[in-house]
């Protein structure tokens, strides 16, 4: 795994200025500690940082096709490389190395823009043709690995696998972005292909931007999308044998290494379906790692020791203890952006356990988003059930009042807590989903933020992310439409986002099986019904597991990655909370409402309300804006400290 950096001068072939390259390369050096290497040409600069797994020897880069026309810089792997060799080898290229990045340059000239179709694996790579005058950049189907890119004033392209990198171009602007900041207070995240910043781009997933010399600026265009439309008509004992032998040759085609290689295990369905299956394909115990937790509630170790006993492998475990409070900052200089994702703390802490023991592992990511593992998608089918019931004209107006008269009852056991589902259902069937997927409701966001923040807004609503891909999703049931959004939101821009910066933070690469595109394809294929039937989600990818995995680590009830952050705002945290949230740094913004922030902390701290997640999105916030915003990663030229700017 990798990590790249590029200039790229649209408006001519002035002299790139490689003290500025250097820099910007510097600056994720923890993504590849092995190696460096640099590349300028007029108007061209590439650079890229090595982690090493496959062809430690010749695998340097940048690396360039016979005649040095074609230069590339690459962050990923490309599985079915060997197979694309022996293909271009055939059509007459020679190959110097044994690397899967050579592959790329070979394939670019072979088949052109259309190569990505071609790769099988997660990449980010940027290639310079001189002969063409043509930069191209792609992203992986899935967004597995990460790209921001940003079109500066004088017309330099400046692009990288971090927002850090960026930030030390003394061009780039600031200026946050409003519509950027009320999709984080929404999701949790900023969704691709936004960032915080206005000007600042990701590049979204199965995405390539191509962009020419003397070109305006180009716009991404997208190459590969999932689709729902051909359901697989099979019995499911047909559907559960064929899903085990394509989910094995996934992860089997992900043990290439030629490093220490392991795998991730919490103990629940994903991971250990991951372990399983490597097990049965390793010829030597597979090395797992997992992170426990003082408190009962959000333990899983006990399940991850069982699945370790049952498949004999090298198991190592780590706690986590309130104290893990101290990686906040840490935190965000990993993610340079505002990131309200609290697992991002066990996850930080088990990828650097694994790096200890390995150099690749294995994850489990994914199996909630195909096969509808979340109870938001069993709530959704509920909702579903009742709208196509009861018509909107009487559904609105009676559920808005059930919804504005019943008690908040935070406290109370879980079929008490009525609210949000009246609520959810006097909306639409977007406005119901996304009650479901944000972290604050709309009425804590219109309370947070201040009335210069909602005339910056313009009525701007964060539903319209999921709205947009819910409407474009190639299918017409509910069920898939909403995976299918959270396919193209959560997965990248929260669950992929958190793992690759955790992991690259501890120069871990992690492999995603669940999440090979020739799996989705195949998944998508199976109905609906298959997924979810009655209470019970992933009930297919379950019955294909049963042979393999025990009645306890498939039917128990999800627990997910959390931590205990709502007994640590009261307790332990108290005081860092109240420090944090009644700073000048937030106040300083105008963006926020400092009194409402006052009244949700108090609330929370006496118990009376249940607004853990709100603070924890302001803490981070807060931390963005004081570690990265401010002067975290800011070229020597910048002000320390200045004030965020919006504009709509």
């Amino acid at each position: 795994m990798c990590g790249i950096v590029g200039l790229f001068e649209t408006r001519g072939q002035n002299t790139i200025d490689r003290d500025l390259l250097a820099k910007m390369n510097d600056s994720i050096v923890h993504r590849g500690p092995d190696e460096d290497g640099l590349y300028t040409a007029p108007g061209v600069g590439f650079g890229h940082r090595r982690l090493a797994i496959i062809d430690l020897a010749e695998g340097q880069q940048p690396l360039f096709n016979e005649d040095r026309s074609v230069v590339v810089i690459y962050n990923g792997e490309i599985y079915n490389f060997r197979e694309l060799t022996e293909e271009l080898k055939a059509a007459g290229y020679r190959f110097k190395t044994h690397s899967d990045t050579e592959v790329i340059v070979h394939a670019w000239a072979e088949w052109g823009e259309s190569c990505v179709e071609r790769f099988r694996g997660m990449f980010v790579f940027a290639l310079w043709d001189s002969n063409k005058e043509t930069l191209f950049l792609a992203r992986d189907r899935l967004g597995i690995k990460p790209l921001y890119y940003s079109y500066l004033p004088s017309g330099t392209l400046v692009f990288g696998s971090e927002l850090k990198s960026l930030l030390l171009h003394p061009e780039l602007s600031r200026e946050l972005d409003p519509f950027a900041v009320e999709e984080y207070f929404g999701y949790g995240y900023v969704p691709d292909p936004k960032s915080i910043y206005k000007n600042v781009h990701k590049l979204a997933p199965g995405h390539i931007l191509i962009q020419r010399r003397d070109d305006l600026p180009a716009n991404p265009r997208q190459y590969w999308d999932v689709r729902f439309d051909d359901v697989e008509n099979l019995s499911e004992d047909d559907i559960c044998e064929s899903l085990i032998e394509e989910l094995r040759e996934a992860v089997k085609i992900r043990m290439i290494a030629e490093v220490p290689l392991g795998a991730f295990l919490s103990g629940g369905v994903d991971s250990s379906a991951v372990v399983a299956l490597m097990a049965g394909v390793s010829d030597k115990p597979v090395d797992t790692c997992s992170i426990g937790f003082g408190q009962p509630d959000y333990d899983e170790s006990k399940y991850a020791d069982q699945v370790s006993k049952q498949f004999g492998t090298r198991h190592h475990v780590r706690q986590v203890d309130p104290d893990s409070f101290d990686l906040v900052d840490d935190l965000i200089g990993f993610y340079d952006e505002p990131f309200a994702d609290s697992s991002a703390m066990p996850t930080y802490q088990v990828c650097k356990l694994a790096r200890e023991k390995v150099t690749v592992a294995l994850s489990g990511d994914g199996g909630d988003e195909l096969f509808a593992g979340y109870r938001r998608y069993r709530w959704h089918h509920y909702e579903e059930q009742v709208r196509s019931r009861v018509p909107a004209g009487l559904r609105a107006p009676l559920f808005s009042a059930l919804g504005r008269f019943y008690p908040k009852l935070d406290w109370a056991p879980k079929p008490l807590r009525a609210k949000t589902t009246f609520q959810a259902l006097a909306r639409g069937t977007v406005g119901g989903y996304f009650d479901s997927v944000s972290i604050l409701n709309d009425d804590l966001r219109h309370g947070l933020y201040s009335n210069s923040m909602r005339r910056e807004l313009q009525g701007y609503h964060a539903s319209e992310v999921v709205g947009r891909f819910m409407r474009e999703a190639p299918t017409d049931h509910y069920l898939s439409r909403v995976q299918y959004a959270d396919m193209k939101t959560y997965l990248p821009g929260d669950i992929l986002t958190k793992v690759d910066r955790a992991s690259m933070a501890n120069s871990l690469e992690v492999r995603v099986p669940i999440l090979d595109h020739k799996f989705i394809e195949w998944s998508a294929r199976i109905a609906p019904q298959q997924k979810l039937k009655g209470r019970e989600g992933k009930h297919i990818f379950k019955k294909a597991l049963e042979p393999h995995l025990s009645h306890d680590i498939l039917y128990r009830d999800k627990m997910g990655f959390a931590v205990p952050v709502a007994q640590w705002f009261r307790g332990p945290l108290r005081e860092r909370v109240r420090e944090s949230l009644s700073s000048e740094t937030l106040g300083d913004t105008g963006l926020f409402d400092m009194n409402f922030i006052e009244t949700l902390v108090n609330q929370h701290q006496s118990g009376a309300r249940e607004h853990s997640a709100a603070i924890w999105s302001l803490v981070m916030f807060e931390s963005f804006l004081r570690k990265v915003h401010g002067s975290g990663h800011a070229p020597a030229s910048m002000p320390p400290s200045e004030p965020a700017r919006i504009r709509a």
